[in-house]
Order: structure tokens, then C-alpha cells, then sequence
């Protein structure tokens, strides 16, 4: 019951923009952050409230973070 509450949102962004974005969507406990190739951009992970979801979108992209994925969580433990 827990998963369907909660979604992973993907997306890269410029490391230097990552304060701004774990603002809005700071995750469970933390956000997973990834370098990329080029070492000005990271790939960011979180866990977030499916409720809500398209406005944590909107306002990521206002941001900065591009090529935002969501994906169900099929099973998690809290």
C-alpha cells in the first residue's frame, strides 16, 4: 500500500542548481545524485508523494532539471 502512495522521479540537472531542486523535492530521506559526463550536470533520483506530482514536475523544470521521468514503485519498504 505504501508504493502506490510514492513515485521515483529521474532527472538531470546542473550540479549547481541541486540546493534549488532538493527544495522542492528533497525525497524520503535524501536524494540519490549521480555524476554525468559532463561533470556540470547530475542525474538526481528521489522518492516523492505520488499526490502532487505534476506541480513537482512544473517546478523542477522552472529550475532547470531536464528529461524528468516518473515511475511507479511496485513494491517499497518505509
Amino acid at each position: 500500500m505504501v508504493a502506490r502512495r510514492y513515485v521515483l522521479i529521474d532527472y538531470d540537472l546542473p550540479a549547481r542548481l541541486v540546493e534549488e531542486a532538493v527544495a522542492v523535492a528533497p525525497g524520503i530521506e535524501s536524494p540519490t545524485i549521480s555524476p554525468l559526463r559532463d561533470p556540470e550536470w547530475v542525474a538526481v533520483r528521489v522518492m516523492s508523494p505520488r499526490k502532487g506530482v505534476n506541480q513537482v514536475m512544473d517546478a523542477l523544470y522552472a529550475i532547470g532539471a531536464r528529461a524528468i521521468l516518473v515511475s511507479a514503485i511496485h513494491n517499497a519498504r518505509l
